[in-house]
C-alpha cells in the first residue's frame, strides 16, 4: 500500500483528483500505453484503455459535427485552468464549500460532507467540485477538485439564480461572490 501511495503522488496535482487523474493518462499515453508500465506504477491499463477508447469515440463525434476541436498548448499558463472550467460546467450541479467548523456543505441541498480520504487534495480549498457522493458512516465527496465559485456564473447563470433553490450559507456566500463579479 505504501508502495502505491508514492507512486500515485508521482501524479499527483495540487487542484485535485480530476488532474491527477488526467496525469495519469497522458503519462500512460507517453509510455504508448504500456501494460508493464501501468503494473510497474499500480494503474488498471484496462480502465486507461477504456478511457483511451472513450476519448476516441468523442473525437470522432465531434469531427462528424463539424465540430472545431481546440486544445489549449500544455505549456499555456491557462492550460489546468481551462481543463478545471471544462469540467465544472459538467458538474457544476456537484459542488460544496468550506464551513467554518471544517466540513463542506454541498451547494443545492445543504448535505454535510466531507472530502474523501483518497483525495490528493491535502488542504481545505473554500471551493470543491466533486464527483461522486459516497454514504458510509460519514457521507464523504470523492473525486474532487478545487474550482473558484465566478466559474459557477460564467458556466450556468441559470443554475446559480440566486432567486432560487439556494438558501442559508450557501446562498450568502454565492451572493458575495456575484458581487464581487460584477
Amino acid at each position: 500500500m505504501e508502495e502505491a501511495d508514492r507512486h500515485k503522488n508521482k501524479f499527483s496535482h495540487n487542484d485535485g483528483d480530476h488532474l491527477t487523474l488526467l496525469n495519469v493518462f497522458n503519462a500512460w499515453k507517453t509510455n504508448n500505453g504500456c501494460a508493464d508500465w501501468c503494473w510497474n506504477n499500480y494503474i488498471n491499463s484496462r480502465a486507461l484503455k477504456q478511457a483511451n477508447d472513450i476519448r476516441e469515440q468523442l473525437m470522432k463525434i465531434l469531427i462528424k459535427q463539424g465540430l472545431v476541436i481546440r486544445s489549449t498548448p500544455h505549456t499555456d499558463p491557462l492550460f489546468w485552468t481551462n481543463i478545471k472550467k471544462c469540467i465544472v460546467s459538467g458538474f457544476f450541479m456537484q459542488v460544496c464549500l468550506l464551513q467554518r467548523a471544517g466540513h463542506y456543505l454541498t451547494l443545492k441541498d445543504d448535505q454535510t460532507v466531507m472530502l474523501h480520504p483518497s483525495t490528493v487534495i491535502d488542504n481545505k480549498p473554500e471551493w470543491v467540485l466533486y464527483h461522486e457522493f459516497v454514504l458510509t458512516s460519514r457521507n464523504y465527496v470523492r473525486t474532487c477538485l478545487e474550482i473558484y465559485p465566478d466559474w459557477l456564473f460564467e458556466v450556468s447563470p441559470e443554475y446559480f439564480d440566486l432567486q432560487e433553490g439556494f438558501r442559508g450559507e450557501s446562498k450568502r456566500k454565492l451572493e458575495r461572490v456575484l458581487e464581487r463579479i460584477k
